[in-house]
């Protein structure tokens, strides 16, 4: 089966029903990584699917530890025949492993699922992550870390885990933005 068509049918399958927002976000996330496909070459794919898959650890049915990435890569390693390094992204997309420290499950993370080298991918799941509303519509950076903030609030595990990420977030999509512009020319 075509890895699109699939990440598709099980992000939809785990999300659309009990999660309507959190699947808006994920349709959205993956339109975001569509529009990289230029800079992506042949990674374009993976990226769309993990994209698409970023967030199915918050799906009711997957939730164990209770930390999405690792919920999320946990059921793609151990339920499907998923390649390593779209694992590998979901569980560290969007700088997961400060938020898994927060959480106390850094060691865990790090131990099953090592941040992938490709810096460029792990930089375009962050773009697309955090250039995309709840609601699936692009928004900025700086409106998506405020909107975090304010759902989650500063002084919980997801805002302090935000402040502390905050400059790499804001790094990552400034790259991404600018191998985009370079293109372009």
């Amino acid at each position: 089966m075509d890895l699109t068509v699939w990440a598709h049918d099980l992000a939809e399958s785990l999300l659309a029903d009990p999660l309507p927002r959190r699947w808006a976000h994920s349709q959205g996330v993956a339109a975001r990584a569509e529009s990289l496909a230029a800079i992506l070459g042949e990674d374009a794919e993976l990226l769309w699917a993990a994209a698409m898959l970023h967030d199915i650890g918050y799906a009711p049915s997957l939730a164990v530890t209770g930390f999405h990435p690792l919920d999320g890569a946990r059921c793609l390693r151990d339920n499907s025949a998923a390649e390593e390094r779209l694992v590998r992204l979901v569980a560290n997309h969007s700088c997961a492993v400060l938020e898994a420290e927060e959480r106390g499950l850094r060691e865990e993370l790090e131990a099953e699922f090592p941040v992938l080298e490709r810096g460029e991918l792990v930089d375009a799941l962050v773009y697309c992550d955090m250039t995309t509303a709840p609601t699936g519509v692009p928004t900025t950076v700086d409106t998506r870390l405020a909107e975090i903030l304010s759902r989650y609030g500063r002084d919980s595990a997801v805002g302090r885990f935000i402040r502390r990420a905050e400059a790499d977030l804001r790094a990552a999509v400034h790259r991404v933005e600018a191998r985009l512009a370079e293109a372009e020319r």
